[in-house]
């Protein structure tokens, strides 16, 4: 290990210091896709390195707080990982399914009276639901599995103040409940370097084409300006560092036994972008992100706990 990989993860997982301090009402439908819950927990961000990813997530949601921080008593959730391609759990290109069906038990023991899970799929929908092992394990956690793949079931949205991405079609799932929670893998992306919370965004949207033809960096970042999830879970145990987004075979894949939580969809990014090996701000829609004042890249300035289990 390197001088600098030695000071990258010394500050992602330095020895735990010890929990922080320990609401707010239901949203109704109506507003849930126009802002999220601004609830942040115990901490800004907690990161856990371990070798089992569902007690990892338990680990954190108990330093955060619990999920009941974020959902309360009647209120219903949408979950979103990457269900994006057609491909087994083992070759990583697609959220654990195991921290998947984690992340619906926490919800539904919060007290949510449904959790819904779905994505826009590149690859066959039915086949990336089945194949990765999500919909499967998120049937049986409780909750309801829907398709992202009908134009009929987005909306049209303006976003104020976006740079290029000024209009978008976005699923009603994330309009029509109250909480939003966003599950992404940590990965290599051949576009943009990384897609990690942000950039799984684009999950909920319908024309992903018009983002990779007019300033992709610029698009992921504006539409964080429209709807920013409540809380981002991020899976970042088998990690592709190469031939992202999908993936070639399990060659591509490196283990870093890392779970991130955070409210913050940008400072959960920049940790997670260390964690990769990359510093956040030579990620394009990182850096315009800080630049927009949507959130800041400078990790030192955070409340983080870190875990190492």
């Amino acid at each position: 290990m390197d001088r600098r990989d030695f000071i990258r993860k010394s500050f992602l997982y330095g020895a735990v210091t010890g929990l922080g301090a320990a609401s707010i009402g239901s949203l109704t439908p109506a507003f849930a896709g126009l802002r999220p819950n601004n609830v942040k927990g115990n901490y800004d961000l907690v990161a856990v390195r371990g070798n089992n990813l569902v007690a990892m997530f338990d680990r954190a949601m108990r330093e955060m707080g619990g999920m009941s921080q974020w959902v309360k008593a009647g209120q219903t959730v949408i979950v979103k990982p990457n269900i994006g391609w057609d491909v087994v759990p083992e070759r990583a290109a697609n959220t654990n399914p195991e921290l998947v069906a984690a992340v619906v038990r926490h919800c539904l023991e919060a007290g949510a009276s449904r959790v819904t899970v779905f994505d826009h799929t590149c690859d066959n929908w039915q086949r990336s639901y089945r194949n990765s092992g999500i919909e499967a394990a998120a049937r049986d956690a409780g909750a309801r599995i829907v398709p992202g793949n009908f134009e009929r079931n987005y909306r049209d949205v303006t976003i104020p103040g976006a740079v290029r991405l000024t209009e978008a079609k976005v699923h009603e799932q994330i309009m029509d409940n109250d909480v939003f929670i966003n599950v992404p893998v940590l990965k290599h992306h051949s576009s943009t370097t990384l897609t990690i919370a942000m950039k799984n965004l684009m999950g909920i949207v319908w024309d992903r084409r018009f983002w990779h033809r007019n300033d992709l960096h610029q698009c992921i970042a504006d539409f964080c300006l429209y709807r920013k999830p409540d809380l981002n879970i991020v899976d970042g145990m088998l990690v592709m560092t190469r031939n992202g987004p999908r993936g070639t075979s399990t060659a591509d894949l490196v283990r870093k036994n890392s779970l991130l939580v955070s409210s913050d969809v940008v400072a959960v990014d920049a940790a997670s972008a260390l964690i990769f090996g990359e510093q956040p701000q030579n990620v394009g829609y990182m850096r315009i992100a800080q630049e927009m004042g949507i959130g800041s890249l400078d990790l030192s300035q955070l409340n983080i706990q870190r875990v190492n289990m």
